[in-house]
């Protein structure tokens, strides 16, 4: 027991918050000197690997672009960390880039990153009672995709005909976070039943023997039965795609904050212990391949930060929930994953982002070794829960 908690000091001396803290803040100030003049509509993206410039890569605010919610999100936590006005300012003008999303037809699952990463991270810092109403209001829209017969929300609408059937990706467990939250203030009380009945069947189905899960889990729409497991953005159908593995890690983590049901805190340990072997057997270091099974291994396979920071995030939690030894080890595997991606992966001079080296679609050859607005998202509330500033999300 000693040599854990010697082991905890000496890497939590290696890691130093408020120094990562002060990094995340000067370049959230360099890039919103690139993003002027502002178009809160137009929300960061990514920088690539092979852009000539330091700014971000902006896309239009809508329900096909999910990761619009971040850089909202991103501002509102820089803010809650430093009180920089200016930075308040921003993020209420980009989240108010993302309320056409809210009245429009939903498209796809990923309201609880658009919105509960946006208007919720500005909930928590301001209690503007505009942001709550907007957050009960994307949930109805969320709920409306949750099919009885199956026990799930459908992720692609537009994908049915293409794998046959209502899909599932594992991504979808992080929108669950936002239909518990809304069922706790004031909206429709069967927003927790959804949540439980889509995390219950995704633990059933879309997890392998040893832990690992698939992106896509298909039913039958009539049925509601389980019919495969595919990839969608990993290597293979029976491969560990990383990013996946940590939105499971993630997403029961969650689930069991907001429920205390010992099953969702049993798989979020599975699904835990499995990518921390694997990462130990495949990786140089505590940031993952973009794939677990890429046979190129680590000297010629990308990384993806993304996914070390989502894991990272949710271990802080994960282990204050599990305790004893186990918690200990899940805390040290979180600050070591922070380590590293503060003293190598930090994009520094280089660009406007916290984080280079994360990979984004590698099947579609997009955004391999990038900058990417959602690593940076996890990477600074992974901060921001290490120094207690969230107990929650």
């Amino acid at each position: 027991m000693l040599c854990c908690c010697m082991g905890m000091a000496v890497q939590a001396q290696e890691l130093d918050v408020d120094k990562e803290l002060a990094y995340c803040h000067q370049q959230v100030l360099r890039a919103l000197e690139e993003l002027k003049p502002y178009d809160y509509h137009m929300q960061p993206r990514n920088i690539l690997a092979t852009d000539s410039h330091v700014g971000w890569n902006v896309r239009k605010a809508s329900g096909w672009e999910w990761c619009s919610g971040f850089w909202p999100g991103i501002l509102w936590m820089d803010y809650m960390a430093t009180g920089d006005k200016q930075v308040k300012k921003a993020a209420e003008g980009y989240t108010q880039g993302l309320s056409r999303i809210i009245k429009d037809p939903i498209v796809d699952h990923d309201m609880g990153f658009l919105i509960h990463c946006s208007y919720g991270k500005g909930y928590e810092a301001t209690h503007n009672s505009s942001y709550k109403k907007a957050i009960l209001r994307a949930s109805d829209s969320l709920a409306t995709l949750f099919n009885p017969k199956v026990g799930t929300i459908l992720s692609w609408p537009r994908h049915i005909k293409e794998y046959g059937g209502h899909n599932t990706i594992m991504d979808n467990m992080i929108n669950l976070d936002m239909l518990l939250w809304a069922s706790e203030h004031g909206g429709k009380p069967w927003f927790r039943d959804i949540a439980i009945a889509h995390a219950a069947t995704t633990m059933r189905n879309h997890f392998r023997e040893d832990g690992s899960s698939y992106h896509v889990a298909v039913y039958d729409l009539q049925t509601g039965r389980f019919l495969k497991g595919v990839t969608h953005q990993g290597l293979s159908d029976q491969s560990m795609w990383s990013r996946g593995q940590s939105w499971a890690i993630y997403g029961f983590t969650m689930m069991y904050r907001h429920t205390r049901d010992a099953a969702f805190l049993e798989q979020a340990q599975r699904a835990t212990d499995i990518y921390l072997k694997r990462l130990k057997e495949t990786s140089n270091d505590w940031v993952p391949l973009w794939d677990m099974d890429d046979p190129r291994g680590y000297q010629g396979a990308p990384k993806d930060a993304s996914a070390a920071c989502v894991v990272a995030d949710a271990l802080l939690e994960l282990s204050g929930f599990v305790g004893g030894q186990k918690g200990a080890s899940y805390r040290r595997a979180a600050l070591r994953m922070l380590s590293d991606l503060s003293r190598n992966y930090q994009s520094r001079e280089r660009n406007v982002a916290f984080l280079l080296h994360s990979t984004g679609h590698h099947p579609a050859n997009s955004e391999i070794d990038a900058s990417i607005i959602y690593a940076d998202y996890y990477y600074l509330e992974a901060l921001l829960r290490l120094k207690g500033a969230i107990t929650q999300k």
